[in-house]
Protein backbone atom coordinates (compact mmCIF):
# COMPACT_ATOMS: atom_id res chain seq x y z
CA UNK A 1 0.00 0.00 0.00
CA UNK A 2 1.08 3.10 -0.82
CA UNK A 3 0.59 6.97 0.55
CA UNK A 4 1.60 10.44 0.68
CA UNK A 5 3.64 10.50 4.12
CA UNK A 6 7.40 10.93 3.96
CA UNK A 7 9.33 7.71 5.03
CA UNK A 8 10.97 7.65 8.08
CA UNK A 9 14.58 8.24 6.22
CA UNK A 10 13.38 11.39 4.66
CA UNK A 11 11.58 12.60 7.57
CA UNK A 12 15.42 11.79 9.85
CA UNK A 13 17.02 13.93 6.72
CA UNK A 14 14.95 17.06 7.69
CA UNK A 15 14.33 16.74 11.38
CA UNK A 16 17.00 19.30 11.65
CA UNK A 17 18.56 17.60 14.82
CA UNK A 18 22.00 18.97 13.22
CA UNK A 19 20.61 22.57 12.98
CA UNK A 20 18.66 23.10 16.50
CA UNK A 21 20.24 25.96 18.29
CA UNK A 22 18.51 27.59 21.35
CA UNK A 23 19.98 30.50 20.79
CA UNK A 24 18.91 32.24 17.72
CA UNK A 25 16.17 34.45 17.45
CA UNK A 26 13.90 35.26 14.48
CA UNK A 27 11.25 37.61 13.40
CA UNK A 28 8.56 36.51 10.87
CA UNK A 29 7.16 39.59 9.00
CA UNK A 30 4.09 38.56 7.24
CA UNK A 31 0.69 40.40 6.68
CA UNK A 32 -1.07 36.74 6.91
CA UNK A 33 -2.06 35.27 10.21
CA UNK A 34 -1.75 31.53 8.56
CA UNK A 35 2.01 32.15 7.32
CA UNK A 36 3.14 34.04 10.23
CA UNK A 37 1.72 30.99 12.60
CA UNK A 38 2.64 28.54 10.24
CA UNK A 39 6.36 30.06 9.86
CA UNK A 40 6.67 30.64 13.77
CA UNK A 41 5.48 26.57 14.22
CA UNK A 42 8.29 25.45 12.02
CA UNK A 43 11.01 28.00 13.41
CA UNK A 44 10.42 26.96 17.40
CA UNK A 45 10.62 23.40 15.87
CA UNK A 46 14.30 24.33 15.41
CA UNK A 47 14.32 25.60 19.05
CA UNK A 48 14.28 29.20 17.40
CA UNK A 49 12.67 31.95 19.38
CA UNK A 50 10.15 33.59 17.24
CA UNK A 51 8.56 36.91 17.28
CA UNK A 52 5.75 38.14 14.83
CA UNK A 53 5.18 41.43 12.70
CA UNK A 54 2.12 42.08 10.27
CA UNK A 55 4.64 44.68 8.62
CA UNK A 56 7.46 46.13 7.09
CA UNK A 57 6.91 49.17 9.57
CA UNK A 58 6.44 47.06 12.71
CA UNK A 59 9.57 44.99 11.99
CA UNK A 60 11.68 48.40 10.80
CA UNK A 61 10.33 50.04 14.72
CA UNK A 62 11.22 46.51 16.38
CA UNK A 63 14.88 47.35 15.07
CA UNK A 64 14.56 50.75 15.82
CA UNK A 65 13.69 50.22 19.68
CA UNK A 66 17.08 48.45 19.60
CA UNK A 67 15.79 44.49 18.97
CA UNK A 68 17.76 41.88 17.03
CA UNK A 69 17.28 38.79 15.19
CA UNK A 70 19.72 36.77 13.62
CA UNK A 71 17.05 35.49 10.75
CA UNK A 72 14.37 37.50 9.58
CA UNK A 73 11.68 36.08 6.92
CA UNK A 74 9.91 39.19 5.23
CA UNK A 75 6.91 38.66 2.82
CA UNK A 76 7.35 41.07 0.25
CA UNK A 77 3.48 42.36 -0.36
CA UNK A 78 2.84 43.69 2.71
CA UNK A 79 -0.29 46.51 3.46
CA UNK A 80 1.63 49.89 5.81
CA UNK A 81 5.28 49.26 4.28
CA UNK A 82 6.03 46.52 2.08
CA UNK A 83 8.98 43.65 2.58
CA UNK A 84 10.84 45.51 -0.95
CA UNK A 85 10.48 48.90 1.85
CA UNK A 86 11.38 47.20 4.75
CA UNK A 87 14.66 45.65 3.70
CA UNK A 88 15.92 48.63 2.03
CA UNK A 89 15.43 50.54 5.20
CA UNK A 90 16.79 47.93 7.82
CA UNK A 91 19.91 47.62 5.60
CA UNK A 92 20.34 51.19 5.77
CA UNK A 93 19.92 50.84 9.73
CA UNK A 94 22.80 48.75 9.30
CA UNK A 95 21.12 45.30 10.30
CA UNK A 96 23.10 42.18 9.30
CA UNK A 97 20.77 39.68 10.59
CA UNK A 98 20.39 36.87 7.53
CA UNK A 99 16.95 38.65 5.70
CA UNK A 100 14.98 36.63 3.47
CA UNK A 101 12.12 37.04 1.31
CA UNK A 102 9.37 34.99 0.87
CA UNK A 103 7.08 35.36 -1.57
CA UNK A 104 3.93 33.89 -3.38
CA UNK A 105 5.17 35.33 -6.75
CA UNK A 106 7.74 33.07 -7.93
CA UNK A 107 8.80 34.96 -11.53
CA UNK A 108 12.56 36.06 -11.52
CA UNK A 109 11.12 39.29 -11.85
CA UNK A 110 9.38 40.02 -8.72
CA UNK A 111 12.67 37.92 -6.94
CA UNK A 112 15.24 40.17 -8.82
CA UNK A 113 13.78 43.63 -7.32
CA UNK A 114 13.84 41.93 -4.03
CA UNK A 115 17.00 40.31 -3.76
CA UNK A 116 18.21 43.85 -5.00
CA UNK A 117 16.70 45.12 -1.64
CA UNK A 118 19.36 43.82 0.40
CA UNK A 119 17.90 39.85 1.00
CA UNK A 120 20.23 37.22 1.13
CA UNK A 121 17.82 34.69 0.18
CA UNK A 122 14.28 34.52 -1.42
CA UNK A 123 11.88 31.40 -1.57
CA UNK A 124 8.22 31.12 -2.21
CA UNK A 125 5.71 30.59 0.50
CA UNK A 126 5.23 28.58 2.64
CA UNK A 127 8.91 27.90 3.29
CA UNK A 128 9.09 23.96 3.81
CA UNK A 129 11.25 21.96 6.48
CA UNK A 130 14.38 21.92 4.12
CA UNK A 131 14.28 25.04 3.38
CA UNK A 132 13.82 25.92 7.54
CA UNK A 133 17.00 23.51 7.76
CA UNK A 134 19.37 25.16 4.77
CA UNK A 135 18.71 28.64 6.45
CA UNK A 136 19.63 27.30 9.76
CA UNK A 137 22.45 25.55 8.63
CA UNK A 138 23.36 28.52 6.47
CA UNK A 139 23.22 30.81 9.87
CA UNK A 140 25.29 28.57 11.81
CA UNK A 141 28.20 28.75 9.45
CA UNK A 142 27.67 32.62 9.45
CA UNK A 143 27.92 32.52 13.22
CA UNK A 144 31.08 30.08 13.24
CA UNK A 145 33.16 32.78 10.95
CA UNK A 146 32.22 35.09 13.77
Amino acid sequence: MSGNGASSSSLNMISGEDVVNNNLTALVVDDSPLLRLLHDIHLKKYGLKVQVAENGKVAVDLFHLGASFDLVLMDKEMPVMNGVEATKELRAMGVTSMIVGVTSKDGPGEQQAFMEAGLDYCFEKPLTPEIISFLLEELNKHNNKD
